[in-house]
């Protein structure tokens, strides 16, 4: 019983990350409606620029976390304005931009490796012994990853629901025709929500870091499947379908290592992938909406 619990106090933290870089490939397919396969790669830039200014520069790590999230998010916008956006005027099919962002993918992932090589690297945050509440038992990281992903929801939230940003993009992911003969400016609420899940993607890919202590030029991009199954179990597009999704995945994730071995996580995120896909293909709570 007590490993159960400290392996569902694991799933919690996973699914604290999960929330985080789920939503924010949500957030982008509900705008633009097209995968974009190189997400994985956003959240590698998050790790090594935060690394950079954290550990390089020796900026405090609040404010490398802050500046990193900022620059991926630039980074997500650049990258649309330059390589995507072009596709998307000639109104190329789902299928071709999803090879177009996988081709993306390889080309950010070596450009990371060139840049900071190809070994592992980590973050010194000291975070000094575990804390206990209650039945679970917590690092001082893992509760700052808990804490940065409910103030990030309660964001998302607010942003999508009272502000004049999230009801244009929620307009543009339920019809972007209709929301741009109603007047909304359809180009720059597609890079803000660039921008956003960037931003998002960083806080991914630096909460990930310091849950997993140790990280390297792949590992955003091979947490990608698990953030796949938690996007398509939710519902894909449907941002507070992304957030329960994230919560189930990281849960059965990390309770599974009760009586799996911790190298089958990916797989069994795979095989909830694939049993979504082929049982509920909608998502667990398609009446939500996309936004």
């Amino acid at each position: 019983m007590s490993l159960f619990l400290l392996s569902l106090g694991f799933g919690i933290v996973t699914a604290a990350v999960l929330a985080l870089s789920s939503v924010g490939l949500s957030l982008q397919f509900g705008v633009t409606n097209f995968v974009n396969f190189a997400y994985g790669a956003y959240l590698g830039f998050g790790m090594f620029l935060t690394y950079t200014l954290a550990s390089l520069l020796h900026f405090p790590l609040w404010l490398s976390v802050v500046l990193g999230c900022i620059l991926t998010g630039v980074l997500a916008v650049v990258i649309d304005l330059v390589i995507l956006e072009p596709f998307v005027r000639r109104r190329t099919s789902g299928f071709f931009m999803l090879i177009v962002t996988f081709g993306l993918q390889l080309l950010l992932l070596n450009i990371i490796q060139a840049v900071w090589g190809v070994g592992f690297q980590s973050f010194t945050s000291g975070s000094g012994s575990p804390i206990t509440i209650g039945p679970f038992s917590f690092t001082a990281d893992q509760l700052g990853i808990v804490a940065l992903a409910v103030v990030a929801m309660v964001g998302i939230h607010l942003l999508l629901t009272r502000t004049t940003l999230g009801k244009s993009m929620r307009a543009m992911s339920d019809d972007p025709s209709l929301a741009k003969v109603s007047g909304i400016d359809t180009a720059r609420v597609t890079l803000w929500t660039w921008f956003i899940s960037g931003c998002l993607a960083g806080l991914g890919g630096v909460t990930l870091a310091l849950n997993t202590v140790s990280f390297q030029a792949y590992t955003g991009n091979n947490f990608l499947f698990v953030i796949f199954a938690a996007v398509i179990l939710g519902g894909i597009g449907k941002i507070y379908g992304a957030m329960l999704g994230a919560l189930c995945i990281g849960l059965v994730v990390e309770v599974s290592g009760v009586w799996l071995s911790s190298a089958y996580k990916l797989d069994v995120a795979f095989g909830v992938l694939v049993l979504v896909l082929l049982v509920r293909p909608q998502g667990i709570i398609p009446t939500l909406g996309k936004a």
